[in-house]
């Protein structure tokens, strides 16, 4: 089950006839029911940067014929991909941003604790330094925050270091040696909780690892022209870091000036908002949706309309 599927669609409204991004496509659940919401006619495309995944959804998403086109690629270059495509504005563009399901369960990605694997950690395993590669090459310092800053990881210091030790000795290379070993640099009462002890740990490393940060903040800057006036964005998001962004983001572009009309352009403040904010507080999953889907727990989701000016309009 899509996370937040059905708050999705209620925020995104597709209609028949319009177009719509998912940038990122994953197992296409979302996709599925945007193409089903947005029948006979609307389109979609779907973007990702797991070319497994990209085959996947493509299969899936067979029936929708050329309602539906796939690009491999990032959301951080949706503004590029479309416009090699000559597709825009668009009438929704929908993120479900982190690690999908499908790349959780195989434990050759190397993203879950869970199954022993490399430690890969790659989004698109087609290129890139691996997670190991990251290990070996960033230093402790370094490494320490990426841990603090990303996983709000208590014990970054501590854990940095002994990566490195075990990195340096040829002893760290598959996810079950990097899940023991932040284990055991836990005490035993921070043991105790619902989440596993490497969570944290290994959620900063994938970030780091596929600069998903910086990912979202080239897409945020980018989005608000790649709307129709009308046009809706809906970002879920898993991470404190990534929906404090999204949210500052959509607040800022919803910030019209106190000033009159005439000394607001002169100060170069915005006489009309760019978007229009439509959840005040995130979306978050209910029980029942919990119970289903226990990812869902940490989902947030924020959706915004583009404005249509009336200026542009007069």
């Amino acid at each position: 089950m899509s996370v937040l599927g059905a708050a999705v669609l209620e925020l995104l409204a597709p209609r028949d006839g319009g177009v719509y991004v998912d940038g990122t496509l994953g197992g296409a659940g979302h996709a599925s029911a945007i193409l089903e919401a947005s029948g006979p006619s609307g389109r979609l495309i779907g973007i990702d940067r797991d070319p497994d995944a990209l085959a996947a959804a493509g299969t899936r998403l067979a029936g929708y014929g050329d309602r539906v086109t796939t690009i491999h690629g990032t959301f951080g270059d949706m503004a590029e991909l479309l416009a090699d495509r000559g597709i825009g504005p668009v009438d929704g563009i929908l993120l479900d941003v982190g690690v999908s399901s499908h790349q959780l369960d195989r434990a050759e990605r190397g993203f879950s604790f869970s199954h022993d694997g490399p430690l890969d950690m790659r989004m698109d395993p087609t290129g890139g330094p691996t997670c190991l590669d990251l290990l070996r090459s960033t230093p402790v310092g370094e490494l320490s925050a990426i841990l603090r800053d990303f996983g709000e990881e208590r014990y970054h210091n501590k854990i940095a270091r002994r990566i490195k030790e075990r990195v340096a000795d040829g002893e760290l290379t598959t996810t079950g040696q990097l899940a023991e070993l932040v284990r055991g640099c836990l005490p035993a009462r921070d043991q105790r909780y619902r989440i596993h002890p490497a969570t944290r740990t290994f959620q900063a490393l994938r970030i780091a690892v596929n600069g998903e940060l910086e990912q979202l903040e080239r897409f945020l800057a980018d989005f608000p022209d790649l709307l129709a006036p009308g046009g809706r964005c809906a970002v879920i998001s898993f991470h404190s870091l990534e929906d404090r962004l999204v949210k500052r983001r959509f607040r800022d572009l919803a910030h019209v000036s106190n000033l009159p009309p005439h000394l607001a352009r002169a100060a170069g403040e915005p006489v009309e908002p760019v978007c229009t904010v439509l959840t005040k507080k995130p979306r978050t999953a209910t029980d029942e949706e919990i119970a289903e889907n226990p990812r869902a727990r940490s989902a947030k989701l924020r959706a915004c309309e583009r404005f249509a000016s009336q200026e542009n309009s007069a």
